[in-house]
């Protein structure tokens, strides 16, 4: 299976999520990739967007490897991930200089994204978390321990491809699934689509315009 791009994604998504059409549901999208993701299935389900800010704390010389990550949703909440801190031989210290940076990075995503927007409130309600792909887990533990602190009555992740033995270390994090293509044999997200192309902070912008737009999916 490929998608198209990301929007090919969220649709296809969207209709493996039609179960939940009619309830009160609301959509967290990881930043930045999973928003374009998010934003049919916002529409399909007639849910506001709002986001899971959340970023991975990698490796100081290997940052594409996730050491850890931390997630914003309303309380901080971080993941560690021991073995990788273990194996590259990271410090404690080393450890919190990354943290430190990527605690900034998303305040500076908070601000750019959700400054004067209202506060979007999952209490009690159906709670989707969605990316455009899930790899080591980091970042989508994270991202579901603080959605989950919010105290939604179900917790859903939604993504299109995934490798299956992360999605199985998942299981506890959410109360449902959805993987359109969990893959035992996986190297990278982007391999599944063919434009990846990155997502602008504009892009992101406008598509919560557009998802809460008294006339959009809200």
């Amino acid at each position: 299976m490929r998608f198209t791009d990301r929007q090919d994604a969220g649709r296809r998504l969207a209709t493996a999520l039609m179960h939940y059409r009619g309830e009160d549901v609301v959509i967290f999208a990881l930043p930045r990739g999973g928003v374009p993701v998010a934003a049919p299935i916002a529409e399909a389900l007639h849910a506001p967007l709002t986001l899971a800010l959340v970023r991975k704390i990698g490796v100081p010389d290997q940052p594409e490897v996730a050491m850890g990550a931390i997630a914003d949703v309303g309380a901080p909440v971080l993941v560690r991930n021991d073995d990788v801190i273990a194996a590259a031989g990271v410090s404690e210290n080393a450890f919190a200089h990354v943290q430190e940076q990527e605690t900034r990075e998303l305040e500076r995503r908070r601000k750019t994204y959700l400054a004067g927007r209202a506060h979007i409130a999952a209490r009690g309600k159906i709670a989707i978390v969605v990316d455009d792909g899930v790899a080591t887990g980091a970042t989508t533990r994270a991202a579901l321990r603080a959605v989950r602190a919010l105290a939604p009555k179900r917790l859903a992740l939604a993504t299109p491809v995934g490798p299956l033995d992360t999605l199985a270390t998942l299981q506890d994090e959410a109360d449902e699934i959805i993987c359109l293509y969990p893959r035992k044999d996986f190297a990278a997200i982007g391999v599944f689509y063919d434009d990846f192309s990155q997502v602008s902070d504009e892009e992101v912008i406008a598509l919560l315009d557009a998802a809460n737009a008294p006339n959009g999916a809200a």
